[in-house]
């Protein structure tokens, strides 16, 4: 027992040492560390349990509408400030959605988005997803968020991203 606190007073010390040394970086870790832990449970929430995609763990709509909203905005080029600004009041205003929720869901819908190589990919097994999630009213809140952000200037990829669309969620 005398060893065991002779070796965390140790690592105590150690620690205390160099946080009195180096405050800013004990900081920033600090603060890494609260994040780490503060998205533990969004990570877990993808683990596979069969080795699926994480695609296919989304159990809220809202979340594939924003990951798709995003991907369908990043098929031409990067997306300017302005267009990732007006993406997030249309997140909050249509999907009726707290700031934090809103901040949350385009964090995710950029990583989901990722994982699926990119966003020409993403946009079918999103909408697939979508489908099996709520296909009837996903449709009609798609439009109200993706036509304000690209208005009537839609690219090849655009277009093409919409036929994907119509056709996971069967719409015609």
């Amino acid at each position: 027992m005398p060893l065991v606190i002779l070796i965390l007073t140790a690592v105590g010390g150690a620690i205390w040492w160099w946080v009195r040394n180096n405050p800013r970086e004990a900081i920033n870790t600090a603060h890494d560390v609260a994040t780490t832990l503060k998205n533990a449970p969004r990570r877990l929430a993808f683990r596979s349990v069969a080795n699926a995609h994480p695609v296919e763990g989304i159990d809220d709509e809202r979340i594939a509408i924003c990951a798709i909203a995003q991907s369908f905005i990043e098929l031409d080029d990067l997306p300017t400030s302005e267009q990732r600004q007006q993406l997030h009041v249309l997140l909050r205003s249509k999907l009726r959605c707290s700031e934090e929720e809103a901040k949350e869901m385009e964090v995710l819908g950029r990583w989901l988005m990722t994982q699926c190589n990119g966003p020409a990919d993403a946009v079918p097994r999103l909408g697939r997803r979508l489908r099996k999630l709520d296909a009837a009213r996903s449709w009609a809140q798609l439009q109200e968020i993706l036509m304000p952000l690209v208005g009537e200037q839609l690219s090849s990829a655009q277009i093409q991203a919409i036929e994907d669309i119509k056709f996971a969620l069967k719409v015609r």
